[in-house]
């Protein structure tokens, strides 16, 4: 069923890419070697000759036999990856750029634990921050590309839409205003590869796409393994435990199934140091994760497959910390008989996360048609414990109680399911031009999004105005207003021509159709080429529209809560778009984001152990969907509104912002012997800057721009992710031995204040960090016993003011943690 037509002469110049710590199997060169990950100084001085800062990633060198490492290139040359829909395509012959990131190495040696840490740690254009102090996202780490919002970014799964969380990240979260994918519900042992494309794709895969795309390819081959492993920061916390194994098993004649299992078990860290009440650091999670991937023949033609994966995830995050008897904060926050020395609250989250495709293809007539059916559904309940409700405390006590609350509360929670079906048909000519692929295929997708209520005590106000504060600190539940069950349904036409138009010129033209029941319909276009002007240089380029809607996430979210404003906790409310409120402050209705991307580079290939890329790209993006700044009850449309709620401030998401997004992508990567074993350098280096062109005011709002985007939600868009990224590593084998060190380099950042101007801006300056490990292979290379560190020079973020950082600490969790150096040790084993 593998048709893979003339590749006329593609194969030179590309790359894939990996990481040295986590590692990662299969830089492709010209001889079609595989190489470990990591580096060697030319690559350096050939990015400090482009005048380009250099930066790392990795491969994996650690396997003993040559030939398996051969065998596992050659079989990913056959696997579709991104950007081109013609069956069989190899990342050698894509039209743009994708970079392909083997996952052995970073599952059985590598210094982080979930997928989400461990491309940070690889791939420049990847940010994920560990989120504390910011509610729910401490429970979900969001994800995204070249330094835009995470709901930006496609997640496939086998090449079928991943649906996203039902959580929307909201203050102190650096992807403010998105609902991302939870890359860490998908185990990194269960993972063959993962393929990012790093150009906007909607007139391809629709939605979302306007930053690029991620493709997860799950494992599905014979054979078991295992791994565990154990880590914790130097200081004696956070400690994790993971277990996990992978088997593959024939299923009947034609078919194999591969089911992974995970447990991973992570414990709060704490920086917050003696005097400090707070508890500042990672969250604690308990994941229990399964995997599946299989392919079972009908025919010699046919085959069904089907994919699979379940969490259950237990998860706890540290709020803000309440004072006791000295403080003001009794009666309104605190009851003294409850908590006279002052607490901190916990918000718990229950997570279940269910995603599952099964579908048909193979070839008729010349044909390859594909049908399948993707379901996914994510669900978060949230209950807050070691905490009160003080309007009930304060109640009992003017009852002539002793002032005590509840202090656990079931504060409710959301779910968001998604429901894909596609078919996909396909067809190559080789009598066409050079070789023509002919793809079309359409699209039905079905949402559906829901807000529970809590239970009363985690919400109401017992005693009235005045005394104690209604709800449970920490997290105000959920409130039978805020209830919702919201639905749409979308469907898509696409066509996608690929020509070898001559044996040096390759012509990509796309374009898709989509029509949505709640906000309309779009058309989009892509226009993607490649030129060899020599055998070792290779030109490329793309010009294409896209689009995101809105989602449920957005339009019908609400909640009241309390934020911490320069230490002083003030109520609010994210009123949901088209409700009562919005309506009276004049916000419009939400439709979709649109953007023009374009992008030109090229791949190198001056000698027959380097490779160089580097990619320019250019993103304008206009009426992007944000969280606004706060009106508070001053205004004049809503300030009534806001005192009859009995909140101080109001929030809502607007399609307000135009904005472009500048960036380079350059990799290189370089092998040679040294003294009797392999060392291997890859470099890799994103600098992208994000501008706000415009904020679009609505007529209504006219005279508010400040309150629609005030300077602190500016940067926020502009400075959400370090604006330049790179990582250099060094893989070196001998024998049995491994080693591999890696230095990853973080630019700076800067993010506004609660005061605003003339107060200054928090810088955090550049941070260069560094991985180390030491793996040495046993029992014919099936065994391997890894120990290491990450973060080796102990780096932490610049200081701030407290009072004015998002967490209420002296740095936010910006650019790599706050956590410090962290040790670890894997064991791991085929059998």
């Amino acid at each position: 069923m593998q048709r893979t037509g003339n590749a006329a002469g593609w194969g030179r110049g590309e790359l894939r890419l990996g990481t040295a710590v986590t590692g990662i199997r299969g830089i492709k060169m010209r001889k079609s070697l595989l190489f470990t990950a990591v580096g060697n100084a030319l690559p350096l001085f050939v990015l400090m000759g482009l005048g380009v800062a250099a930066p790392v990633w990795a491969q994996d060198g650690g396997d003993t036999d040559a030939t398996a490492d051969q065998t596992e290139a050659k079989s990913l040359d056959k696997v579709m990856v991104l950007g081109s829909r013609r069956q069989g395509t190899s990342a050698t012959e894509t039209l743009v750029p994708v970079d392909i990131i083997p996952m052995t190495k970073a599952a059985t040696q590598g210094a982080q634990f979930d997928l989400g840490q461990t491309l940070q740690f690889i791939a420049p254009s990847f940010n994920s921050t560990r989120q504390t102090g910011a509610d729910g996202a401490d429970l979900i780490d969001s994800a995204a590309l070249r330094g835009l919002s995470a709901d930006q970014t496609l997640v496939l799964v086998n090449g079928k839409r991943r649906h996203n969380v039902s959580l929307v990240n909201l203050f102190g979260a650096r992807n403010r205003g998105a609902t991302g994918t939870d890359l860490n519900t998908i185990p990194v042992l269960a993972i063959e590869q993962v393929e990012v494309l790093r150009d906007g794709a909607a007139a391809q895969y629709g939605s979302d796409a306007i930053a690029g795309v991620m493709n997860i390819t799950l494992k599905q081959r014979l054979g078991c393994e295992g791994v565990l492993a154990y880590g914790q920061y130097s200081r004696g916390d956070g400690e994790n435990d993971l277990t996990t194994a992978y088997c593959g098993v024939e299923l009947g004649e034609r078919g194999v199934l591969g089911v992974t299992a995970e447990y991973l078990s992570r414990n709060r860290s704490d920086r917050s140091g003696k005097d400090n009440p707070r508890t500042i650091g990672d969250s604690s999670v308990d994941n229990t994760t399964v995997a599946g991937n299989g392919t079972f023949g009908i025919t010699d033609n046919v085959e069904a497959y089907f994919t699979g994966t379940y969490q259950d995830r237990d998860a706890s995050s540290a709020a803000f910390a309440r004072g006791g008897i000295v403080s003001d904060d009794i009666p309104s926050r605190n009851s003294a008989a409850m908590f006279p020395d002052g607490f901190v609250p916990f918000i718990n989250g229950d997570l279940e996360d269910r995603y599952a495709t099964v579908g048909a293809r193979g070839d008729f007539a010349d044909w390859h048609v594909d049908l399948s059916t993707t379901y996914g559904y994510n669900e978060l309940l949230y209950n807050i414990s070691n905490t009160l409700n003080a309007s009930i405390a304060n109640a009992n006590l003017l009852a002539g109680g002793a002032g005590i609350s509840p202090t656990r509360f079931d504060a409710g929670g959301f779910s968001f399911r998604q429901q894909t079906s596609n078919l996909d048909i396909s067809r190559y000519y080789d009598g066409v031009f050079q070789g023509l692929n002919v793809a079309f295929g359409g699209e039905y997708r079905d949402e559906r999004y829901k807000i529970f209520a809590g239970e009363a005590g985690s919400f109401i106000d017992a005693d009235g105005a005045g005394g104690g504060n209604a709800g449970s600190q920490g997290f105000p539940g959920f409130q039978p207003g805020d209830e919702t069950n919201s639905s749409r349904d979308s469907w898509a036409a696409y066509v996608d021509l690929e020509a070898s138009v001559t044996d040096r010129l390759m012509v990509d033209i796309a374009g898709r159709y989509e029509d949505y029941s709640d906000f309309g319909t779009t058309l989009n276009g892509k226009l993607a080429w490649a030129y060899r002007t020599t055998d070792s240089l290779r030109l490329r380029g793309s010009v294409s529209t896209g689009f995101r809607a809105p989602s449920l996430q957005q339009r019908f979210f609400s909640s009241t809560f309390t934020d911490f404003i320069g230490g002083v906790p003030t109520d609010v409310v994210l009123a949901p778009n088209g409700g009562a409120v919005a309506n009276a402050a004049g916000i419009p209705k939400l439709k979709e984001e649109t953007s023009d991307n374009f992008t030109l580079g090229f791949t190198w290939e001056p000698l027959d152990n380097l490779t160089l890329t580097v990619d320019g790209y250019w993103i304008n993006i206009d009426d992007r969907i944000v969280l606004s700044g706060r009106f508070d009850d001053s205004d004049p449309s809503i300030g009534a509104i806001l005192d009859q709620l009995g909140v101080g401030e109001a929030q809502f998401f607007v399609n307000s912002v135009d904005t472009k997004t500048r960036g380079v992508d350059v990799t290189a990567a370089h092998d040679m012997p040294m003294a009797g074993g392999k060392l291997v350098t890859l470099l890799g280096f994103n600098y992208n800057k994000t501008d706000v062109r415009r904020v679009n005011t609505p007529a209504a709002l006219a005279g508010r721009e400040d309150a629609l985007l005030d300077n602190r939600e500016k940067l926020f868009i502009e400075n959400g992710a370090p604006r330049s990224k790179g990582t250099l590593a060094f893989d070196y084998t001998h024998g049995s031995w491994n080693g591999l060190f890696k230095l990853i380099y973080f630019g700076s950042q800067t993010l506004g204040t609660f005061s605003g101007p003339p107060v200054p801006n928090l810088k955090y300056d550049a941070r260069l960090s560094a991985d180390a490990s030491l793996t040495y292979a046993f029992n014919a290379g099936k065994t391997k016993f890894t120990i290491g560190a990450a973060n080796i020079f102990d780096q932490f973020p610049s200081a701030q003011n407290a009072d004015e950082t998002d967490n209420g600490f002296k740095y936010d969790s910006v650019q790599f943690g706050l956590n410090g150096t962290a040790l670890f040790a894997r064991l791991s084993s085929e059998f």
